[in-house]
């Protein structure tokens, strides 16, 4: 029974990795003067409530590190370590997604999000350039994905996804 689920954990972040790939780099993806938005981490943030953590943190390094491969590369590295950070402060222990626990999730979230690029950025451009486009860009961006999340979420709580999980 453990290797099944071993392989359905694998197979579902395997899923979910391209997924994110895909929806960070393509779909939805709006630039900005301070990079750009996309609904990427929402599924990152499902994947941290579906998943279990290491299965989870590895959705967001693969997923969010290929999308960044593909579209703005010289951000993988801080972003492999800031997609799989992210996914700490979520729980995948309740029979729901959408959670109050997993709402406070995405706004610490938010901070981890904003403090790790500050810091990459800051390395790139200096301190007060990379405070206010990380800031600003990390706002936007991870409200906009928990906002996706939620909505994302709400619908398959509904259908009841985790229970015949």
């Amino acid at each position: 029974m453990k290797n099944k689920e071993r392989t359905k954990n694998l197979a579902l972040a395997a899923v979910l990795a391209a997924l994110t790939a895909v929806v960070t780099a393509y779909v939805l993806h709006i630039p900005t003067p301070t990079g750009y938005i996309h609904f990427g981490d929402s599924l990152i943030y499902l994947a941290a409530c579906v998943l279990p953590k290491p299965y989870a943190m590895a959705v967001g390094a693969i997923g969010g590190g290929v999308a960044d491969l593909l579209t703005a590369p010289a951000w993988t590295l801080p972003t492999v370590i800031i997609k799989m950070l992210i996914v700490l402060a979520f729980s995948s222990k309740s029979n729901k997604i959408v959670t109050k626990r997993n709402i406070v999730a995405g706004i610490l979230a938010f901070f981890i999000s904003a403090t790790g690029y500050f810091l990459a950025e800051s390395l790139v451009f200096g301190y007060e350039v990379a405070f206010i486009t990380s800031v600003t860009g990390s706002a936007i961006q991870s409200f906009g994905s928990l906002a996706a999340f939620v909505v994302f979420g709400l619908a398959l709580d509904k259908m009841n996804i985790k229970r015949s999980m």
